[in-house]
């Protein structure tokens, strides 16, 4: 019998080179309830990423990055997850988040690349996390990290940032209290934390400077949205 994903010849159960099963069993519940522990292991999957991202998010991102990556979630993956998780409570809730807010012409590109933002803020978090790891590399370039290497590290703790927006988006919804903006402290707060924490965790210096550089980042994404729809509607008043 041949592999059907490598086509090398196999034996057994499980393909010697590649791992694939010899013989793929029909999808049914048990695969679908199997599929969903999977994501949640505690050893291994989601629930343990994030506990291990909340204790001590400098250690074990650098260990994603240089010893083991197979306990903890795929970076891409975690991002995209925590920011579908954060729309769907906005949106359930209809919680207005409000930390990137613009009055002006309604009909303006400006004023809609803005009202964009607020209504994707979990997407446009992913944009700006360029432009964080930008400021983050001038500002830690001692430590030879190249720029995919920084962008898999702001995946894992903005990804944590759109959770604890999460929480606090869903206890919002249950009770009513109008404590959006704290999320929006703790959260970055978090950043603040987490970045420092895997720069120098006894550093003061890296806390200081992952401040800065998560602020300037998020300056330097607001100021290029803005200067965006400003130049396309001196374009488009032509």
């Amino acid at each position: 019998m041949k592999c059907k994903n490598c086509n090398t010849e196999i034996d057994s159960k499980f393909c010697p080179e590649c791992g694939q099963p010899a013989r793929l069993k029909r999808i049914d519940g048990k695969y679908i309830i199997q599929e969903i522990e999977n994501v949640l292991y505690f050893e291994r999957g989601l629930l343990y990423t994030i506990r291990k991202l909340v204790t001590n998010p400098g250690q074990n991102i650098r260990n994603y990055l240089t010893e083991n990556r197979s306990r903890l979630v795929k970076p891409i993956i975690f991002i995209i997850l925590t920011s579908l998780i954060y729309s769907l409570t906005i949106n359930i809730f209809h919680i207005e988040d409000g930390y990137f807010k613009f009055e002006g012409d309604e009909t303006s590109t400006q004023f809609k690349i803005t009202e964009w933002i607020q209504g994707h803020y979990g997407y446009a978090n992913l944009m700006m996390g360029l432009f964080m790891a930008f400021w983050i590399k001038l500002f830690f370039r001692k430590h030879q990290l190249n720029i995919f290497e920084i962008l898999i590290m702001l995946c894992f703790v903005m990804g944590m940032e759109m959770l604890i927006f999460s929480v606090f988006g869903i206890i919002q919804g249950l009770t009513n209290l109008n404590i959006m903006s704290i999320g929006g402290m703790v959260g970055m707060a978090y950043c603040f934390w987490a970045i420092g924490n895997f720069f120098g965790k006894k550093k003061i210096l890296s806390y200081v400077k992952a401040i800065i550089a998560f602020i300037l980042g998020m300056i330097t994404f607001i100021f290029l949205a803005t200067a965006l729809g400003i130049i396309i509607d001196i374009i488009k008043s032509y």
